[in-house]
C-alpha cells in the first residue's frame, strides 16, 4: 500500500461533532488573534505579531485535520466575518481574502484528513493549497477587476512576514494531532 493512498480508517464525525468542532474552530479563529493583536498593543508592535504568528489560520488547520472538509471550511468563511463582525479585524480590504484563504485550508486539510501520509506533510500541502488561493484571488481583484485595495505585492510579503508562524504550524498542527488523535483512540 502507498503512503499515500485514501484510508477509510478515520472515523467520520457526526453531525453533531462536525458542528461542535465548526463552533470551536471560530471561536478560536476569533479569540487567539484578539489575544495576539491585545499582545501586539500593549508591547508597542501593533498587528505585527498577528501577522507572524497567523493565530487565525491555526483552528482552522486543525479542524480540517481532525474533523474534515465541511466543518474546516465552514469555519474558514464564518471565522473571519465574525472577527471582523466583532472588532473590525482583519480589515475589510482583506476581508474576503482571508475568507478565500481560510476556506481553502479548512477544504484542504479535511480532504487529507484521511490520506495516508506524514501530518507535516500534509500541514505543507494545506499551506501551499491556501496560500496559492489567496494568491490566485488578489491576482484576480487586481488585474481583473482592477482593485487598488490589495496589490500584487502583499502575496510575497504576507508569505515572507508570515514564515515563522508557517513554521509554527508545522511543528504545533502534527503534534496537536497525534495528541488528540491518541486520546481518542484510548476513548473506545
Amino acid at each position: 500500500m502507498s503512503a499515500f493512498t485514501v484510508t477509510n480508517t478515520k472515523q467520520r464525525l457526526s453531525i453533531k461533532a462536525q458542528v461542535l468542532a465548526t463552533l470551536c474552530a471560530i471561536v478560536s479563529a476569533v479569540a487567539l488573534p484578539q489575544i495576539i493583536h491585545w499582545l501586539g498593543r500593549v508591547s508597542g508592535l501593533g498587528t505585527l505579531p498577528g501577522e507572524v504568528f497567523l493565530p487565525m489560520h491555526l483552528p482552522i488547520m486543525l479542524v480540517g485535520l481532525l474533523a474534515g472538509p465541511y466543518a474546516a471550511s465552514v469555519a474558514g468563511l464564518l471565522g473571519p466575518a465574525v472577527s471582523f463582525a466583532l472588532s473590525g479585524m482583519p480589515t475589510a480590504a482583506t476581508l474576503p481574502f482571508m475568507m478565500i484563504e481560510l476556506c481553502a485550508y479548512g477544504l484542504v486539510a479535511g480532504l487529507l484528513r484521511i490520506c495516508r501520509m506524514p501530518t507535516t506533510l500534509k500541514v505543507l500541502i494545506v499551506q501551499l493549497a491556501g496560500r496559492g488561493a489567496r494568491a490566485v484571488a488578489v491576482l484576480l481583484a487586481v488585474y481583473a477587476f482592477s482593485n487598488t485595495a490589495v496589490s500584487p505585492t502583499s502575496i510575497y510579503t504576507s508569505i515572507v512576514t508570515g514564515l515563522f508562524g508557517m513554521i509554527l504550524q508545522l511543528v504545533l498542527l502534527p503534534l496537536i494531532c497525534h495528541r488528540v488523535e491518541h486520546m481518542m483512540q484510548h476513548e473506545r
